[in-house]
């Protein structure tokens, strides 16, 4: 490809435009994977490390391609950056960009949604794992010399129970999978899902997963679902039921969530993701040892990290030589 290039000077490529992204922030450790793929397609690249909106805005003038992770995109953003014509996103929620100004405003918006799928549902997992085996709460028993099986009653077999997945896309499929292969019966709900449905999986009405699951895994974007699990759907579900969430904070309303654990609704729940984060000492959630909870990292793994700059990185190649992209979202 890049003999090609050198032969017939970047044929395909957007007429007139300068081979240049700006990156606006990124927590990774390195960004290796996107100097080189960048490098090897003659792109120029400059890391800012900015996350203050407003400051971004004046520092964008005369950028078209940009690569964002966390820095709020906002209407005002869209309206005041002339020229800006792709936004590449590290990672799979917008919620922090308003989309409907980067339309607006004819800025494509991309994401990679596809980089950490079997990360995610295997941390689900995980939590699912620990909370129904309760072996974070043995753990600590014993660690401060206690040795009772006892302090964990009661245990259910898994093969016994049923698994509510609220979102069947890629990470809420993977999910059913894994919990098909450890024999539990698994239904789901998911009104914008169009997709084959497996025959390990039944597909029911929110309320009626509610009602019937022992575990529950949320699975859903937050620009759809902000306040979809609050006080009346906690109170539905059975008192032996597990709430997951490592999709986005505020999905669950985490004020009803500690009512709901303080008044025993529910077992337990496993959190990867706050409305609010880092999340704060003073957060009541803290409280509870029925509940586990993880720093955000659902999506990680050595593999994962690298797919995810690599793909963001490819995305951006696309656009510049005037290819089709793989991730537009608007």
């Amino acid at each position: 490809m890049d003999l090609l290039r050198v032969m017939f000077g970047y044929a395909g490529e957007r007429s007139g435009m300068e081979r240049r992204v700006v990156i606006t922030d990124c927590d990774h450790v390195d960004r290796k994977q996107e100097e080189e793929i960048f490098r090897r397609n003659h792109v120029k690249y400059e890391f800012l490390n900015c996350g203050d909106t407003r400051q971004l805005i004046g520092k964008l003038k005369g950028v078209k391609v940009i690569a964002n992770q966390y820095t709020p995109l906002t209407e005002q953003f869209f309206n005041e950056t002339k020229g800006l014509e792709l936004v590449v996103r590290y990672g799979v929620g917008v919620n922090h960009i308003n989309m409907d100004a980067a339309t607006r405003n004819h800025v494509i918006v991309c994401n990679v949604p596809d980089y950490g799928i079997q990360e995610v549902a295997a941390q689900a997992l995980s939590m699912i794992l620990g909370l129904t085996r309760k072996t974070f709460h043995a753990d600590r028993a014993v660690r401060q010399g206690r040795w009772a099986y006892e302090e964990c009653i009661p245990i259910f077999r898994l093969s016994g129970l049923t698994v509510g997945i609220i979102g069947l896309g890629r990470i809420g499929s993977c999910l059913a999978e894994m919990m098909r292969g450890l024999g539990c019966r698994v239904i789901a709900c998911d009104v914008r899902s169009k997709r084959f449905l497996p025959d390990h999986v039944a597909m029911v009405s929110f309320q009626q997963l509610l009602k019937e699951a022992d575990i529950i895994s949320l699975h859903t974007p937050l620009e759809t679902s902000r306040g979809l699990i609050g006080l009346e759907e906690l109170k539905q579900m059975k008192k032996n039921a597990i709430l997951i969430n490592v999709s986005r904070g505020g999905i669950i309303d985490e004020q009803a969530l500690v009512r709901a654990l303080s008044e025993h609704w529910i077992a337990g729940a496993g959190l990867d993701v706050f409305e609010k984060e880092p999340v704060g000492a003073d957060n009541p959630l803290l409280e509870f040892d029925n509940v586990i909870f993880s720093p955000h990292m659902a999506w990680y793994s050595e593999q994962a990290s690298v797919d995810l700059k690599r793909k963001l990185a490819e995305e951006v190649v696309r656009y510049l030589d005037g290819e089709p992209l793989q991730y537009r979202l608007n």
